[in-house]
């Protein structure tokens, strides 16, 4: 408790370096209240044994802010945290992405999710989110590439929404196809690459002597067949 202030007059200190004083106290007391509040959030969810939040909790997670573990909204959660591992978030991850975030509370972060939508739809962001997403999917320590059947879930989740028909097409033909049973990073980069500079389904300025895939190269061979 602080001392009762004395009745009698005197002359007021320096008012400016008083204000400085609080401020920075006021301003250092808010930091430490919401971090706390950003821990105890995470302590909500984590797993106490391994000091991190596991799919256990991050589904714990998604059912308090009614959005399903599959939602794109959580993989972009996971961008803005920079989680490296897929399921997992560390303490440091937490603090570091909800604090930038400026989120410290369930419903704070509920609200957040819209506007972190659109951060990412941001051709500044988004280049950024699809490359990450892909490496998001490595979970193997030395693994370079990713199955068939991850990445056709991963078209969908990120270029569904913007690139529909490009998307339905390219799921298809990887479905039925027989030459690859993984995806690489490269090829994964020309898939957007793809869906932002061909004309489709037409595919007029498609031009196979240009530095696409081959697995591109072959998509478009078979496009062009079934609409013959």
């Amino acid at each position: 408790m602080p001392p009762r202030a004395s009745k009698r007059k005197s002359v007021p200190p320096n008012s400016s370096s008083v204000a400085s004083s609080d401020g920075r106290s006021v301003s250092n007391k808010a930091k430490t209240k919401g971090m706390e509040k950003i821990d105890r959030l995470f302590n909500t969810y984590a797993n106490s044994s391994l000091g991190m939040i596991d799919p256990e909790g991050i589904e714990a997670l998604c059912a308090d802010l009614g959005v399903d573990y599959t939602d794109v909204r959580i993989l972009m959660l996971a961008w803005k945290l920079k989680s490296e591992k897929q399921g997992y978030f560390t303490r440091e991850e937490w603090q570091t992405g909800l604090k930038t975030l400026g989120v410290d509370s369930l419903s704070k972060l509920k609200k957040a999710l819209p506007e972190l939508e659109k951060e990412v739809e941001k051709p500044s962001n988004y280049e950024d989110f699809y490359t990450y997403a892909f490496r998001y999917c490595l979970t193997e320590e030395k693994q370079k590439s990713v199955d068939i059947e991850s990445i056709c879930e991963l078209l969908n989740l990120v270029l569904g929404v913007q690139f529909r028909p490009q998307v339905d097409s390219l799921v298809e033909y990887l479905k039925i196809q027989n030459d690859y049973k993984v995806i690489n990073a490269d090829q994964w980069i020309n898939f957007l690459r793809f869906c932002k500079e061909i004309s489709f389904p037409d595919l007029r300025n498609y031009d196979a002597n240009q530095a696409w895939p081959l697995i591109l190269d072959n998509f478009v061979e078979w496009m062009k067949e079934k609409q013959s």
